[in-house]
């Protein structure tokens, strides 16, 4: 009689059911091990414990030989792995996508677990070593959504990165370095840092580099300049709006301000033009660190560092009533003083030469030095705008001139006004010559230029330099009257 052929002869079973289980469990491993192009095993502690002749030839493009992974952290072994997670978790990745510098595969990840049904480690297998050529949809795919996270992520990193640092607080005088002593030890507190000074002075770089000093400096700096807010927009811009609050908010919300600095550090700019029934919330918030959206009836809770800025007497305001006293109190904690320019005149060059350089990159154009005449009037000038006065002088007398180096005839309009307390508007350039007995009439946006700067500075003289007053003495918002300052 033949042989019966083997295909038909019945297996021999096992006697029990855990056997017949070990036996299915032993032969999976077994199909999978031989079928996948490079498979690898993990105990609990991710470390490698097997590998198969497949998954060899992967090793050489990551940086090590074939003798070098038993025991090893697969991890280090193999860049961007999730078999750690696999482990910790339990739970398994079917399908995966992994990109090192062997190239992108395809791949599955299956927990290992003892009688008992603990994790004992896990199993990787490389499915697809060129994934590319068969799943190029989902190869594209996956591609495009990993360079916009990238993208995504160098951009918040730039949005976080600080711009300034105690560093940048050029000079070098017994005033200067003072505020940046001061400014060096509350940065090492949580505490609220209340800048006072004359407008210019530069409270907003002092404000970043307190940030990028501290605890906080990987985190959100967000700042807001309260006087170039409307009034009716500010609880809104403070607190943020939830979903419909009203008609033609988004239907999604919007963060507030202390919401977007949750972590890190909000610089209120110009906190002496806050209304005072804003005041009173801003207060609630600093004490409870919780915010309530309008519209909403659900409080949020902040971490918020605040560092507060203003140019008016707060003091004065708080006896005149326009400025609560409790608030006062609250911001007042560290408070630094910003020295006015005719203060620190030591520092002078040291300004004037940052300042051109940050010009010259700007502008595209050579860095430009002065004669000493030029440094001598500058030096006589009372400077009442400050840096900022500064800069807008060097930037005219550079972008109008074609020298080189600048002269005292490169800022006539400073020397004619030696000694004063009012701005210098323009840096002069030569004239062109004239008939005798002749003018040179000038261009009608001119004319309306110096006469709006005229009244402009007639009107904070007049207000003692209060902006929210000189505003309406002038007919404008606040928001146009600090637009145009810069141009002063």
């Amino acid at each position: 009689m033949p042989d019966t052929p083997e295909f038909l002869t019945p297996p021999t079973l096992p006697a029990d059911a855990d056997a017949l289980l070990k036996l299915a469990a032993r032969s999976m491993f077994d199909t999978l091990a031989r079928t996948a192009m490079g498979t690898l095993v993990v105990d609990r502690r991710h470390r490698i414990v097997w590998i198969s002749e497949g998954y060899k030839r992967f090793l050489p493009a990551l940086g090590h030989a074939e003798d070098d992974f038993v025991g090893r952290l697969v991890e280090e072994v193999v860049p961007n792995t999730l078999m750690a997670h696999v482990i910790d978790s339990g739970q398994p990745m079917l399908v995966d996508l992994l990109t090192n510098q062997a190239g992108t595969f395809l791949v599955s990840r299956l927990p290992l677990r003892d009688e008992h049904g603990e994790v004992i480690g896990a199993m990787g297998m490389v499915l697809l070593d060129h994934p590319e050529t068969t799943m190029q949809p989902l190869i594209t795919k996956f591609s495009h959504l990993q360079r916009e996270l990238d993208d995504a992520r160098r951009q918040l990193a730039a949005q976080r990165r600080p711009k300034f640092t105690v560093a940048s607080f050029i000079g070098a005088s017994p005033q200067a370095m003072e505020v940046k002593r001061q400014a060096r030890r509350v940065a090492q507190t949580d505490s609220t840092v209340l800048l006072l000074g004359e407008t210019g002075t530069g409270k907003e770089l002092l404000a970043h580099a307190i940030h990028a000093a501290s605890g906080r400096a990987a985190r959100a700096f967000v700042g807001v300049n309260i006087a170039a807010v409307p009034d009716s927009l500010l609880e809104a811009e403070f607190f943020g709006v939830a979903p419909g609050a009203f008609t033609g908010a988004d239907r999604k919300g919007r963060d507030g301000k202390f919401k977007l600095a949750d972590g890190g550090t909000l610089f209120l700019d110009e906190i002496g033009d806050m209304p005072l029934a804003l005041q009173s919330k801003l207060l609630r918030v600093l004490q409870e660190q919780e915010v309530e959206p309008l519209g909403s009836n659900t409080v949020q809770r902040v971490d918020v560092r605040i560092i507060a800025a203003t140019s008016r007497d707060l003091p004065a305001m708080v006896a005149d009533g326009r400025f609560r006293a409790d608030l006062f109190y609250r911001l007042n904690v560290l408070p630094i003083r910003l020295p006015a320019l005719r203060e620190r005149m030591a520092d002078l060059e040291a300004l004037i030469e940052a300042l051109a350089d940050d010009i010259a990159r700007r502008s595209g154009l050579p860095h430009k030095s002065l004669e000493p005449d030029a440094l001598a009037l500058l030096a006589r000038h009372r400077w009442p705008g400050n840096i900022r006065e500064l800069r807008n002088v060097l930037e005219q007398a550079t972008l109008m001139t074609d020298d080189m180096t600048l002269t005292a005839g490169h800022f006539r309009h400073v020397e004619a006004q030696d000694g004063g307390s009012g701005p210098a508007i323009e840096a002069a350039v030569e004239p062109l010559p004239v008939a005798a007995g002749a003018s040179t009439p000038k261009s009608l946006p001119q004319a309306i230029a110096e006469l709006e700067c005229r009244a402009i500075r007639e009107a904070l003289a007049a207000t003692g330099g209060n902006k929210l007053a000189a505003s309406r003495l002038l007919g404008i918002s606040r928001a146009t009257l600090y637009e145009k300052l810069p141009h002063l």
